[in-house]
């Protein structure tokens, strides 16, 4: 089946919830994710656009070690958390995150509307999560089915 090359965003389904395990996934309840890249078969960079509820986040507060991300706010006010503290990011703002660089980051939206942000991010196999705030990391390869850990190694259901 050949790929589309143009397409309305909105016609791609969303995908609710995480691959965080057990104790981890309330964090994103309330985000929705549409998979742009994928639809096209892009492998060296995913995009997503992501809806974010009031009271939820994008993610646990994370790095990358191999991926660069970047983020655009297309609608709504998110408060972009960062080692440096918090900064509030409305529509028409962006962040990015280069690989390596260990600043945890995520974005809450404490506002009272739904935001959208477009995510692109790329796809290295080698990347690792990490997450300073939380007992959790995730070892190299993709999200989808990761293999989640304890920062001591334990593994995680």
């Amino acid at each position: 089946m050949s790929k589309p090359v143009a397409l309305a965003a909105a016609s791609v389904p969303q995908k609710t919830g995480s691959s965080y395990p057990g104790e981890f996934k309330n964090t994103t309840q309330g985000r929705a994710k549409r998979a742009l890249g994928d639809v096209f078969g892009l492998t060296q960079f995913g995009v997503n656009l992501t809806e974010i509820a009031p009271g939820s986040a994008s993610a646990l507060r994370h790095w990358h070690s191999h991926e660069d991300e970047f983020v655009y706010i297309i609608s709504g006010t998110l408060t972009l958390i960062t080692d440096a503290g918090e900064e509030q990011l409305t529509a028409g703002m962006c962040a990015g995150f280069p690989a390596g660089i260990a600043n945890g980051h995520c974005l809450v939206n404490r506002s009272d509307q739904p935001a959208t942000v477009l995510e692109i991010g790329s796809r290295d196999m080698r990347d690792e999560g990490n997450y300073p705030d939380d007992d959790l990391h995730v070892l190299a390869g993709r999200y989808e089915g990761a293999r989640f850990t304890r920062k001591d190694g334990t593994d995680l259901a």
